[in-house]
Order: C-alpha cells, then structure tokens, then sequence
C-alpha cells in the first residue's frame, strides 16, 4: 500500500494521483475497480472505486450508504490495495 498527498493528471489508463509522503514524492495511480482505504477522522475506511475520470471519482463504503464524488485534490492521502 502507498500513501500520498492527492494531486491529479488525467492519462489514457485512469487517473494519476501524485503527492508527497514522509519518505518523498510518490505517484500512485487510483483506476476504476481499484480498492482504496482512506483515514476520516482518524478511522481507516475502504472504498471501492466505481469510477475514476479526470479530477474527481467516485466511490462505494459498500456499507449501504449512497457512493460519493470526490474530487481527487479533496480526497487526501489515499492507500491503494495491491493484492500481489
């Protein structure tokens, strides 16, 4: 998993978030179908990301509650859920 600061560019594949980290810049690229956790006040949440295009996605708690559009430079530092 990776964590960063969202700033966004659009490319042929998804979107391109990139940021800093404690460690440095990082690009981390949000897709759709991609599984992301995110800290809300201080809790970690999982989204599923039903659709990400140019600047905002938008994403399912699948916890019964309607999916939300984000902007990506309102999302904040993102992990990405890498399953190899």
């Amino acid at each position: 998993m990776n964590a960063t600061a969202v700033a966004t560019r659009t490319t042929a594949t998804g979107t391109t978030a990139t940021g800093t980290t404690a460690t440095g810049t990082t690009a981390t690229r949000i897709r759709t179908g991609n599984v992301i956790e995110m800290d809300i006040d201080g809790v970690a949440v999982s989204a599923l990301v039903l659709l990400a295009a140019g600047d905002a996605v938008i994403l399912d708690t699948c916890d019964g509650s309607t999916p939300v559009v984000v902007r990506l430079v309102d999302l904040g530092p993102v992990r990405v859920f890498d399953p190899r």
